[in-house]
């Protein structure tokens, strides 16, 4: 492959990286008592590292309280980081504030899991999507409002809606304005944290094919976070697997859900529905006992060795390397081959 179709095509090896996170650690302190003593620290994300290949969706699942969104926060610097290195488009911004960190901000962009709660209810739709243009000084007068009718139409919605308020419209319509806010200062990077999660069933696929033809018109990139894996399945490139702040597998997507390495991974996708009547019957689940351990003490060795079905001795006392398997996929298992 030349290295101009590498950089078309994001799942080749040797493609464009635009977002790379190593070592990446969010811990928050644990206070009590009067004189708020800490007393110790929630690990929220602990050592994780991937890359976010240009033009890619690289979809991050796992369970509720697993450290997702705080990683998706993390990547955009909206948190001081605790440990780690987070590389932009090549450029370290781990350790970036004040105007340094805000004239990258316009090239990172979030749209948020609650459209309800994420857009100001006091706020017209063209205050709320102009704002970004407002604080990064780019645009004024018509320019603003015509940026503003062309982004409406970019997601699908009737531009005269501009002075209309956010409780006037449904949650999909809310979420598109979410979209059109994002895309205000044309970023490369957009991290969707679970953006269909509050949307009806209905609904979401329309949101998710939006997102798709957005990324096809602009060149973006995607981290898709999720606990939605059929949904995942497919719009993302690749997969990451999260479990108690650790990212326990990752592969392409074809790979992961044909081939789980990971026990975790495994289970996750056998609680995955399959509209194949025969198939579902036929198919054995994985049920995981006990109760996901507390962020503020993990168990030694592997995280998952608490509930793991096939853990070993060696699963409890040294803790997994993240290694790397045939085709580029990684995985953190003694037992993976």
């Amino acid at each position: 492959m030349t290295t101009e179709a590498a950089a078309l095509d994001p799942l080749a090896e040797d493609a464009e990286v635009l977002v790379s996170v190593e070592n990446l650690c969010m811990h928050f302190p644990i206070f009590k008592g009067v004189i708020r003593r800490q007393i110790g620290v929630i690990k929220a994300v602990d050592d994780i590292s991937f890359d976010i290949r240009r033009g890619e969706t690289l979809g991050l699942v796992g369970e509720s309280g697993c450290g997702k969104t705080t990683a998706g926060r993390s990547i955009l610097r909206l948190y001081d980081v605790t440990g780690g290195r987070i590389l932009f488009d090549g450029r370290d911004i781990t350790a970036l504030s004040g105007e340094q960190l805000r004239r990258i901000r316009p090239r990172m962009q979030m749209i948020f899991q609650d459209p309800q709660a994420s857009l100001n209810p006091r706020m017209t739709v063209s205050s709320i999507i102009a704002e970004p243009l407002d604080e990064h000084h780019a645009a004024t007068g018509e320019a603003k409002q015509q940026r503003v009718r062309e982004l409406l139409d970019a997601v699908g919605m009737n531009p005269r809606f501009a002075n209309r308020y956010p409780h006037e419209f449904s949650g999909g319509q809310r979420q598109r304005i979410g979209i059109a806010r994002a895309l205000a200062l044309n970023p490369d990077f957009i991290v969707c944290d679970e953006p269909i999660a509050a949307l009806d069933v209905s609904i979401q696929a329309q949101v998710v094919n939006l997102l798709e033809d957005l990324q096809d018109k602009l060149g973006l990139t995607y981290l898709f976070i999720s606990h939605d894996l059929s949904m995942v399945r497919h719009i993302a490139d690749r997969v990451a697997v999260m479990y108690l702040g650790k990212v326990v597998e990752l592969a392409s997507r074809d790979e992961l859900y044909s081939d789980p390495k990971h026990p975790y991974t495994k289970a996750l996708l056998s609680a995955v529905p399959i509209p194949n009547p025969k198939i579902e019957a036929a198919r054995s689940r994985i049920i995981l006992t006990g109760d996901v351990p507390n962020p503020a003490n993990p168990p030694s060795g592997c995280r998952f060795c608490t509930r793991c079905p096939v853990a070993e001795e060696k699963c409890h006392l040294v803790e997994p390397e993240w290694k790397e398997l045939a085709g580029g996929r990684r995985v953190a298992c003694h037992l993976a081959s």
